[in-house]
């Protein structure tokens, strides 16, 4: 019979090589896991990068980005009622290309918003141009 510290020795390695294969089984399974992660992403949802993400100043963190993904989002149409679906792409876009603001959703569908944005054009020119004119009574 070995004395306690001559099996010391012994008895350290064979724990070692069971925290390995442990690890080695922990790693193949988060793998695992990953992989499937990826497969679900490749279907319907886009990714986030939360370094190209505006930043802000709030203590919280919007789902999208606890999520890890987009995913698409309905919504009604704020002027017209119709109901929208705000895809995953569109968000990807606005918050990481435009750098919009991570806390702001999509409120108003495309044609309402092209007919909003004409409508501010034209508010401006309007006003653009009484100054214009304003400007040249007063010389």
């Amino acid at each position: 019979m070995k004395s306690p510290n001559a099996s010391r020795p012994a008895i350290l390695v064979r724990r070692s090589g069971k925290r390995a294969a442990e690890r080695a089984e922990q790693l193949r399974t988060e793998e695992k896991r990953a992989a499937k992660q990826r497969q679900a992403l490749a279907k319907s949802q886009v990714a986030v990068n939360p370094a190209n993400l505006l930043s802000t100043n709030s203590y919280g963190t919007p789902d999208f980005v606890a999520r890890g993904y987009y995913i698409d989002r309905p919504f009604n149409c704020k002027s017209c009622g119709v109901a929208q679906n705000w895809t995953a792409t569109q968000q990807k876009w606005w918050y990481e290309s435009s750098k919009g603001d991570v806390w702001t959703v999509a409120v108003l569908c495309r044609p309402c918003r092209f007919r909003e944005r004409a409508q501010k054009e034209s508010a401006r020119k309007g006003h653009l141009d009484g100054l214009a004119k304003k400007a040249k009574n007063a010389a």
